[in-house]
C-alpha cells in the first residue's frame, strides 16, 4: 500500500519564501492568507474547551486538527463536540494523537488512537490522521523519552503501520527539526511517504532530515484562531485533494 505523498512540488519553493517572509504578520491578516492561496487552520484540545466555529472561520480559518487521544490512556473530553463543530461550520477537520512512546508500543497507541476518533473517511472533509511527536514535556532530562534513536524510529514505524493498515492512510508527522534530529539521529526513513506537519515559529523553515518540502506549517503558538497556528503549504484545492486521498 502507498502511502501519501505531500503538497505537490510545483510552485512550493515560492510558496515557503512566501510563508517564511510573512511570519507574524499572517497571524494578525489570516484573511490575507487564504487570498495569497495558503489557506489558514489551526490545532485545538481541550484548553480551548467551547469554541465559536462560526466565528473561527470568519476570521479565515480552513481547517483544523483537533487532539483526540494520548498515550494509551488519555482521550480529550472535547473531542467530539470540538471535532463535530467544526465540520459543521465547514472547515476541514482531521485528528492527531500525542504520542508518550515511554508508555506503550507504537501499535498500541495507534490502536487506542484509531479506537476514539483516529479514524478517517473518505468523505473529502477528513484530514490523514496526525502523530504529534516531539520534546517529552514530562521529563526535560528525557526528551526522547528514553528510548535510543533505533527504538524511536521503530516506534514511529509501528504507530504508522497500524494506522495504515487501518484507514489506508500514512499519518501526517508533526514535529520539529531540533527533535527530529536528535531523538531519531536524523532518520530519513519516512520522508518520502509521510505528509510534514512542522513547528516552525520564526525565519525559514528547517526541515528535519528525510524530508525535502513541508505539508503543514504550525508558525504560532497564538492568534487570531483557538489554539496553534497553522498554514497549508499549498492552495485551498491541494488541501481538498489532500482530504479525499
Amino acid at each position: 500500500m502507498t502511502c501519501d505523498r505531500s503538497t505537490p512540488r510545483t510552485g512550493l519553493a515560492t510558496a515557503i519564501a512566501v510563508a517564511s517572509l510573512a511570519g507574524t504578520a499572517l497571524a494578525e491578516h489570516p484573511s490575507r492568507a487564504v487570498a495569497d492561496s495558503q489557506p489558514l487552520g489551526h490545532d485545538v484540545s481541550s484548553y480551548q474547551k467551547q469554541i465559536d466555529w462560526r466565528a473561527v472561520r470568519a476570521k479565515g480559518a480552513r481547517f483544523v486538527y483537533v487532539k483526540a487521544t494520548e498515550s494509551d490512556s488519555y482521550r480529550n473530553p472535547r473531542f467530539s463536540a470540538q471535532y463535530t463543530g467544526s465540520r459543521a461550520a465547514g472547515l476541514l477537520h482531521g485528528a492527531y494523537h500525542f504520542a508518550v512512546p515511554s508508555a506503550s508500543s507504537g501499535s498500541r497507541q495507534a490502536r487506542y488512537f484509531l479506537r476514539h476518533g483516529g479514524r478517517w473517511k473518505a468523505d473529502g472533509w477528513t484530514l490523514p490522521p496526525a502523530l504529534d511527536i516531539e520534546h517529552n514535556p514530562y521529563d526535560a532530562r528525557q526528551p526522547c523519552f528514553g528510548l535510543d534513536r533505533t527504538a524511536l524510529v521503530h516506534w514511529i514505524r509501528a504507530f504508522s503501520d497500524e494506522v495504515r493498515r487501518s484507514t489506508g492512510r500514512c499519518p501526517v508527522i508533526y514535529t520539529t527539526a531540533r527533535w527530529w534530529d536528535r531523538c531519531t539521529g536524523g532518520s530519513r526513513a519516512f520522508g518520502a511517504t509521510h505528509p510534514l506537519w512542522l513547528a516552525g515559529y520564526s525565519g525559514a523553515a528547517r526541515l528535519p532530515a528525510g524530508w525535502s518540502f513541508l505539508t503543514l506549517r504550525q508558525y504560532a503558538s497564538h492568534g487570531p484562531l483557538p489554539g496553534d497556528q497553522d498554514r497549508w503549504n499549498g492552495t485551498l484545492a491541494q488541501l481538498r485533494k489532500f482530504a479525499d486521498g
